[in-house]
């Protein structure tokens, strides 16, 4: 496999970033410069994605979360805070199910338990479909720009094109069919870690069912909901978003 690309910057308790699909290291440059005064903030580009898009993409969320692990293994990183992003949020929770000892506390943003989610804008096969009868690029252009309540105008939606620029339609068809395949939802119960769960409340990705799900099943958890935000709140309303995570594995 070619070498991914990791962002390790600052110095302290160390903060883990996972992104979500078609997303990158770049999309949590808000976050990394924010928390890099008083954290170690590592955030890497998934395989087949963003800066390491020319690496061998993988295709189970397992297989991801496993990833992460002999990264952290790698920077001998035992105990940590781990966010995640939409598939990155499935991606934190298989993590802590693996070696949940070791997460100090989660952070589970505009993501379920599960990867076919009922009221999504589209069935993940009906997105699989247009990308392979679309090709890259106008697939690209049109799924990102749900992600925003402002669309493709959002002052921060350059990061989402950014972020696809070499990004090929195998790893796009990967990480769908890893979402498709994937439940945490059994898992829940076993999750001891204090939990904060975020949420945009124009998100179309993951409807409130889905965060609910979470914050029911998980013990120590509670749910924050940004109002007129989408998908993407930590670029949408960085600095809300920032300060909120902040106080929470901070207290």
């Amino acid at each position: 496999m070619k070498k991914v690309y990791i962002d390790d910057v600052g110095s302290g308790f160390p903060l883990v970033l996972v992104h979500g699909y078609l997303g990158s290291s770049e999309m949590w440059c808000n976050q990394r410069d924010y928390f890099s005064k008083s954290c170690r903030v590592i955030s890497l580009a998934l395989p087949g994605f963003g800066e390491s898009s020319s690496a061998q993409s993988l295709d189970s969320i397992n297989q991801m979360a496993q990833f992460v692990i002999d990264i952290l293994e790698e920077k001998k990183i035992q105990k940590f805070n781990l966010l995640g992003h939409s598939m990155g949020g499935m991606i934190v929770q298989e993590i802590t199910k693996i070696i949940g000892d070791r997460v100090n506390k989660l952070i589970c943003f505009a993501t379920g338990s599960i990867g076919e989610i009922p009221g999504r804008f589209e069935t993940i096969d009906e997105t699989r479909n247009k990308l392979k009868k679309d090709g890259i690029d106008i697939s690209f252009s049109r799924v990102p720009k749900k992600w925003f309540v402002k669309g493709d105008q959002d002052k921060n939606y350059y990061l989402c094109k950014n972020a696809v620029k070499g990004v090929s339609l195998e790893a796009a068809d990967n990480a769908l069919i890893a979402m498709k395949n994937w439940s945490g939802i059994d898992n829940l119960k076993n999750i001891k870690n204090e939990t904060l769960i975020v949420w945009g409340d124009k998100d179309t990705s993951y409807n409130f069912d889905q965060v609910d799900t979470l914050n029911k099943n998980i013990k120590n958890s509670r749910l924050e909901i940004f109002e007129n935000c989408s998908h993407n709140v930590h670029l949408e309303k960085p600095n809300e978003f920032n300060i909120l995570v902040e106080k929470f594995i901070n207290q």
